[in-house]
């Protein structure tokens, strides 16, 4: 009984890494997002016009908003990297 030995032993084909992948935005989010943001936009230019005396509130809270947003997108992109 003679067996023969492989000298190097069958291995499966290893696959190079893959490198990782973004994370794709569904385009209805996308859209659905854009609506709102133009509605609340719409709704606080009605509201200055209609009712001058709520200009300067509307405003500050636009501001706020803007700079919530701002460190929200930025604390995204930070956490994609």
């Amino acid at each position: 009984m003679s067996t023969a030995t492989d000298p190097q032993p069958q291995t499966p084909q290893q696959q190079p890494p893959r490198p990782p992948q973004q994370p794709v935005t569904d385009p209805l989010l996308t859209l659905c997002l854009v609506i709102v943001g133009v509605l609340v936009l719409a709704t606080a230019g009605y509201m200055c016009v209609a009712h001058p005396s709520l200009t300067g509130p509307i405003a500050t809270v636009a501001t706020v908003a803007g700079a919530l947003a701002a460190a929200v997108g930025v604390a995204v992109a930070v956490r994609r990297r």
